[in-house]
């Protein structure tokens, strides 16, 4: 390969469109893997005998994820240098990290996403012995918080990995997979690297012998499906907002509220209105998938959309 062609380069502006340079899909696999491996790899830095709940393994990856995280920017850096790609935006823009239309991508998304959990929602809102002005009080009440935050394990769920792993396997790969498989296929390709990375789970529990091998497997298999979907559905989150914060928010609710209980729903005494929210909070939401998430109410087109070779409805 000649030196013109490792420098190859192409402007990419909101009028014209982006021809990628020839190894760009390589190269953006390539490094998409390394910096998945880069994130799984920093919770094994440190040498420990004890579970990964406990709270001082807990501190030790906030640490070293917290590191790898900081230097994702340098990753997608790295690679436009390498493929010669001159986007019409900012580094940071294209990581989802701006300031137009945050007020929406703050909360249409979540709003979306809490519609999907309907029934979960009104499930938990039945069995909770508080009343809503309780609920009230304790949500406004600052020792409530304070006992949240030092909470490692909620500390680890409902920020720093959604946080980080939001920022590592959707603000820094897409950028760099748009450009070679276009959005529409980058929404689906992205959430491999994050679905792979959570089968590190399965050395821990081998480890630590937390049920049989084949309980295990089957485990990872279902916990590789289902982070499957929810990646793919965050990665939608962030090329129709061109937000992070979105697709954070979104996680950060997800891990609270768990997988649905669709089967205690079904041996609920109210069933019923349980099963009928389920269905009514799904059809809502893919009513309203394409509508909440209009990409006129972040810009358009948002920033990672401008990478794409050939403009596709997703990002319009």
């Amino acid at each position: 390969m000649s030196d013109d062609d490792l420098t190859f380069s192409h402007e990419i502006n909101r009028n014209s469109a982006f021809v990628p340079p020839d190894g760009l899909c390589w190269l953006s696999v390539l490094s998409c893997l390394v910096l998945a491996c880069s994130y799984v790899g920093s919770l094994y830095v440190w040498r420990s005998d004890l579970p990964r709940d406990n709270p001082s393994v807990i501190k030790r990856r906030f640490t070293s994820v917290l590191v790898v995280s900081a230097l994702s920017p340098v990753f997608v850096w790295a690679w436009k240098e390498l493929a010669g790609v001159r986007p019409g935006h900012s580094l940071l823009a294209l990581m989802g990290i701006r300031l137009e239309g945050i007020v929406p991508a703050a909360t249409l998304p979540l709003l979306l996403t809490m519609v999907l959990f309907l029934g979960p929602l009104i499930q938990l809102a039945i069995d909770c012995p508080w009343s809503f002005i309780d609920g009230i009080k304790v949500g406004i009440d600052p020792s409530f918080w304070a006992l949240c935050v030092s909470d490692m394990r909620w500390l680890r769920n409902q920020v720093v990995a959604p946080l980080t792993e939001e920022l590592v396997f959707r603000a820094s790969m897409l950028p760099m997979l748009v450009p070679c498989a276009g959005p529409n296929a980058a929404i689906f390709t992205c959430p491999l690297f994050f679905g792979v990375a959570h089968f590190h789970h399965v050395i821990e529990l081998l480890r630590f012998r937390q049920g049989t091998v084949s309980a295990i497997f089957l485990s990872a298999v279902f916990q590789f499906s289902y982070t499957g979907v929810f990646g793919a559905y965050t990665a939608f989150i962030f090329i129709r907002t061109g937000h992070l914060l979105g697709p954070v928010l979104c996680h950060s609710f997800c891990n609270f509220m768990g997988f649905p209980a669709l089967s205690a729903a079904l041996e609920h005494p109210q069933r019923l209105i349980l099963l009928s929210s389920y269905l009514l909070g799904v059809l809502l939401f893919g009513l309203l998938l394409f509508p909440m998430t209009d990409p006129a109410f972040y810009s358009t087109p948002t920033p990672v959309c401008s990478l794409s070779v050939v403009p596709e409805s997703v990002c319009s």
